[in-house]
């Protein structure tokens, strides 16, 4: 699944599912753009693979302003070259004391901001990346959904479940919408994957989840991006409108 020639940006790349991929696109020959909101993880991760002789490049931007992630595109294409592969993987999950706010207690600035980085980010870095693969006929985007986005979990709360079902809408849309134009769009829904974001939460909680999993435990950070890397490959490339469980059979779908 050699990605070698490729273009390739992350959004939401310093750490967790984000990092993961960032070293994988790298490490199979991509040149990869990683943005994220915090600098400081963000700058190290691309320091540590530039020192191991990756083609990496850091913009810093909140991926909820269009003005931000036009400017982070703009650069990492000036250093890298033009995007042809965009992974959506920027999102958030707000918790209090380890739990989910109920609607009814939510603040209107946390539903706006989650939506914001978890929906509308995606709209942003596909208007500006996507006419450039339709004009050169040829693009490879992926979100990262959630089984979140397919069923009612008790452990996230209203905003995520949202974003992420708006996702595969979104997902099915574009993928009918940029296919003429050699574009694919998929999605992936991971369950729960051994993050900081799903840290955040109870070990109870995260324990009764590996339990109800047939394979009995968390995923990794790994599995998810094996998966994303198959999705952009060429292997792949008949695939599209898709939304691909990396969940270990939990709550199938």
């Amino acid at each position: 699944m050699r990605h070698d020639k490729r273009v390739v940006l992350v959004t939401g790349g310093s750490g967790g599912i984000g990092e993961a991929l960032v070293e994988r696109y790298a490490r199979d020959g991509a040149a990869v753009g990683i943005v994220d909101v915090n600098e400081e993880t963000g700058a190290a991760l691309a320091r540590r693979l530039a020192d191991a002789g990756l083609g990496v490049h850091f913009a810093h931007a909140d991926v909820g302003d269009f003005a931000a992630c036009e400017a982070a595109c703009r650069a990492i294409e000036a250093a890298l070259g033009p995007v042809d592969t965009l992974v959506n993987n920027a999102g958030i999950s707000p918790k209090h004391a380890g739990k989910p706010m109920p609607v009814w207690q939510m603040s209107p600035d946390e539903w706006r901001r989650v939506m914001d980085v978890n929906v509308n980010s995606v709209f942003n870095f596909c208007r500006i990346l996507a006419p450039g693969m339709v004009e050169r006929r040829f693009g490879r985007i992926v979100s990262m959904s959630s089984v979140a986005g397919k069923a009612y979990l008790d452990i996230v709360a209203a905003h995520y479940s949202t974003t992420k079902a708006a996702l595969i809408g979104m997902t099915r849309h574009l993928a009918g919408e940029l296919g003429p134009h050699g574009i694919t769009v998929n999605a992936i829904a991971p369950g729960r994957i051994d993050t900081p974001l799903v840290r955040g939460v109870a070990r109870e909680a995260n324990e009764k989840v590996a339990q109800e999993t047939p394979l009995r435990r968390l995923g990794a950070p790994d599995e998810v991006a094996s998966t994303c890397l198959f999705l952009t490959s060429d292997e792949a490339a008949f695939v599209t409108g898709q939304v691909i469980d990396v969940a270990g059979g939990w709550l199938m779908t």
